[in-house]
């Protein structure tokens, strides 16, 4: 029994599939040497003993990859991980890349925030007075020399921003070194040596099928960390071909099987539709009175089970998938206008693409969906929400000539499957599930969704 491991699954109330992720970490770390000078094929064989499904670390360093449903809790096993490898093996350095702006974000909240509702160390009793630091890609240059041994670090980097201050530019025909790389007189040597240089540096990559191309590649590689906890829940590099080190596997087929930790997926459509002589325009009305007839049962099922069980108020919201922005812009009118439903939703829709996130007022709303005093009841988008995008109260998706049926499933469902009520399902039908209008193209998407490649299975 590792009672680290087991205390830390207890504190942070860690779910099954990431108990069994720690375990993982905590087995196969009492069998790696973890340091910089290693003989990489013996570590892979101590691994392969444990893991034959893992052949090849892909990196000039020890690096396993953990493939796991989205909404199951991918950034709550990273802080389970920190916590254990600094409770049991002294680790004090750790590098976490993350794909985009959304989620650099978040993350930092997630890891250096204790007041955030998501910080990922509550319940760590270690971290209360010897909290951990977190450094980002815009202070790191303000780091000294001087912090106590005992101190943890957690630098926090957004994978493009990382790549471009690890590469050289030319300025006047004269090549510069890279901002990290160069000499810092604070700390009397560049970000960059101190961090390949530190000998417990370990590196945990959100969203990892980013960075398995050349450049984030070759970046990674140099800093010479002494482990890589890769965590994705699409495991396939940028060729489409699947990891080689992945050491465990919980896939969003099988959280729909045990039916407890992310919503169920339904799709709706009117029985015998037909779409005949019927105009795009008025099959895509058709649907949006749909989703709101299914809106509205939804929001009044969630008001009774919040009374009933003396629990939070979950407000819902639709989300409406358009093909461009021009599409989005005449469906967010016509929802915003009296014609439609008597103007009962006017000043309640967002429009989110990349004509209208940069407007703080739009992107203020868009980060606040979950919030009671948030009045929005309709968001619109054109392909802006992949990984990142962290709700639980997404509850009825309208895809409106959208994108095919693929795509539909692997990057907007997954976005809805999150639920609001610690995680788990209350057993109450409309409370556990997302609903997809699919009336036109309702075969196309059940054989996607019945698709053995498909991201369901």
């Amino acid at each position: 029994m590792n009672t680290i491991a087991n205390y830390i699954k207890q504190r942070l109330s860690l779910r099954e599939p990431l108990q069994d992720s720690l375990d993982i970490v905590a087995k196969l770390t009492e069998e790696l040497a973890l340091k910089k000078e290693i003989d990489l094929a013996d570590e892979l064989e101590k691994v392969k003993d444990f893991f034959p499904t893992c052949t090849d670390f892909e990196r000039d360093f020890v690096s396993i990859a953990f493939s796991i449903a989205t909404g199951v809790g991918k950034t709550r096993l990273m802080g389970a991980i920190i916590a254990y490898l600094y409770l049991r093996k002294g680790i004090k350095n750790f590098f976490v890349l993350a794909p985009n702006l959304t989620i650099y974000d978040k993350l930092i909240g997630d890891f250096g925030n204790p007041g955030y509702a998501k910080y990922v160390f509550n319940g760590i009793s270690e971290f209360v007075h010897n909290r951990p630091i977190v450094i980002t890609g815009d202070n790191y240059s303000q780091q000294g020399a001087l912090f106590s041994d005992s101190e943890i670090r957690i630098n926090i980097f957004n994978i493009a921003k990382f790549n471009s201050d690890s590469r050289g530019t030319k300025k006047g025909g004269v090549s510069l070194a890279p901002r990290i790389k160069r000499l810092s007189e604070y700390l009397g040597q560049s970000y960059w040596d101190y961090l390949s240089g530190l000998d417990d540096l370990v590196i945990l990559m959100d969203e990892a099928h980013r960075y398995h191309a050349d450049a984030s590649k070759n970046a990674i590689n140099e800093l010479k960390p002494i482990l890589g906890i890769e965590l994705t829940a699409t495991p396939l590099d940028e060729k489409g071909l699947p990891f080689r080190n992945i050491v465990y596997e919980y896939s969003l087929a099988q959280a729909l099987a045990d039916g407890k930790y992310v919503k169920n997926p339904a799709i709706a459509t009117r029985k015998n539709f037909q779409k005949g002589s019927l105009s795009d325009r008025e099959v895509e009305i058709i649907k949006l009175e749909d989703a709101i007839s299914i809106h509205q049962d939804t929001k009044n099922e969630l008001e009774i089970y919040a009374l009933n069980n003396d629990v939070k108020l979950v407000k819902p919201f639709i989300l409406v998938v358009c093909k461009d922005i021009a599409h989005a812009k005449e469906i967010h009118e016509l929802i915003n206008s009296d014609s439609f439903y008597n103007g009962q939703y006017k000043g309640k829709v967002l429009q989110i693409d990349s004509s209208t996130k940069k407007e703080e007022d739009i992107e203020k709303q868009f980060l606040t969906l979950e919030s009671l005093d948030n009045e929005i009841e309709i968001v619109i988008h054109v392909n802006m929400l992949k990984e990142g995008w962290d709700v639980t109260n997404l509850y009825t998706i309208v895809p409106l000539r959208a994108a095919n049926a693929a795509v539909l499933i692997e990057q907007t469902i997954g976005r809805g499957l999150r639920l609001p009520y610690k995680g788990e399902r209350t057993g109450i039908d409309k409370v556990d599930k997302l609903t997809v209008i699919a009336h036109e193209n309702f075969e196309r998407v059940i054989e996607e969704a019945q698709n053995p490649n498909s991201i369901l299975n």
